[in-house]
């Protein structure tokens, strides 16, 4: 049986928890960092979707950096893996402008607007400080949408993120680089087909700034994903382009199947033939994704549709919402009180987009080392909910 079996079935680790996975973890970072290598590009980490910072020194080994999308995000980066950050932030103000500076390497700017209203304040800042001077760039919007679900999708017609070709006949004076973000856990086919919009609509302005940020959704981690043809397409843009640096801030895969919620059953209930499982977690809480994209995780435990015996049961969470549920899943055996279950990849966005909700308690979050030994990284307590409502 291996470590990660054992750890699951023997119920060592009490549920609910999050557990991550060092070895996972490890293999995806190898997967990123030889992409870079070969396509001489650079890849950084989006906090939005991993900020579990517990376990950045593994992060550290592999001499990643990061971008932010807040002051909160850049403070992280900063602190924990040791880098000043690329920012992108569809609005600072002048609050926020120089602390953002403060803690950036590059920063792009989502409007001409915000570009114009505070360009002065970068330049005086790269005057006043040419030892951490701060390279701005420009969101751009080539319209070209490769994503299914709204909520996710950056290019939907009014959008407010980035410039349109119709805005931009020249670049703006001191602008050095351009950024667009259009992918959401895409293939390397779907970034093609960006780039090719982006190349008829801004191919003007491209061999004239220094670098090109291609933004997140790259998930190069997940199986079947093309990597030579990814490769390619990041060798030949830049072949093109006079060897212009190429930026990719993936945040999913990172941390793409590297980790799971360990759940347990705590009631069942019968309702007009429905058959509910009620667990010792939310899916409102922990796991909001699977109600707001939705798509719905696989339990390892579960089996298929026609398997023999196989009957639908519903999982659902243990807070007040009526919506608070997923299913079907099929289990050959009916569930009761006291079993556990694996809702796998639990990793990437499920942490950082957590809520206390009717105060349900947050799972603790665990590391399993490559040996095998585990150890936890939290656990939550009443404090930290009466500390999120002063």
């Amino acid at each position: 049986m291996s470590s990660e079996n054992s750890i699951k079935e023997t119920g060592v680790i009490p549920t609910p928890c999050y557990v991550v996975y060092e070895e996972r973890l490890r293999r995806n970072l190898e997967v990123i960092t030889d992409v870079a290598r070969r396509a001489g590009v650079e890849i950084i980490m989006a906090f939005k979707a991993n900020a579990l910072w517990r376990t950045f020194d593994i992060f550290r080994e592999y001499g990643v950096k990061c971008t932010a999308s807040s002051l909160n995000e850049m403070m992280l980066g900063n602190e924990e893996l040791g880098c000043r950050v690329h920012t992108y932030c569809p609005a600072y103000t002048p609050e926020t402008i120089v602390p953002y500076l403060e803690g950036s390497s590059h920063i792009t700017f989502n409007s001409l607007s915000q570009w114009d209203k505070f360009k002065d304040t970068l330049e005086q800042y790269n005057r006043e400080n040419p030892d951490k001077r701060v390279s701005p760039g420009l969101r751009v919007n080539p319209q070209c949408s490769v994503i299914e679900t709204d909520i996710y999708n950056p290019a939907l017609p009014g959008s407010r993120f980035g410039v349109t070709a119709d805005m931009l006949a020249e670049l703006p004076d001191g602008i050095e680089g351009l950024h667009f973000h259009q992918l959401c856990e895409s293939t390397s086919y779907d970034l093609e087909q960006v780039l090719k919009a982006f190349e008829e609509q801004f191919g003007h302005l491209i061999d004239k700034v220094e670098w090109v940020n291609m933004g997140g959704g790259h998930l190069m981690t997940r199986e079947g994903y093309d990597r030579e043809h990814l490769v390619k397409l990041l060798s030949d843009f830049r072949e093109r382009h006079n060897g212009v640096k190429v930026i990719l801030e993936p945040g999913s895969a990172f941390t793409w199947r590297t980790g799971d919620l360990l759940v347990s059953v705590v009631d069942t209930v019968t309702n007009q033939g429905v058959n509910t499982a009620i667990i010792d977690a939310s899916f409102a809480c922990h796991m909001p994704d699977t109600l707001e994209m939705p798509y719905q995780p696989i339990v390892s435990e579960s089996c298929s549709e026609d398997a023999p015996g196989a009957r639908p049961w519903r999982l659902g969470g243990n807070s007040c919402l009526s919506g608070d549920y997923k299913g079907d899943w099929w289990f050959q055996s009916p569930l009761v009180a006291g079993q556990r279950l694996t809702l796998e990849d639990m990793n990437h966005y499920t942490t950082v987009k957590t809520t206390m909700f009717n105060g349900i308690q947050h799972p603790s979050i665990a590391l399993v080392a490559s040996d095998g030994s585990w150890k936890y990284l939290r656990r939550y307590t009443y404090e930290d909910y009466k500390s999120r409502m002063s």
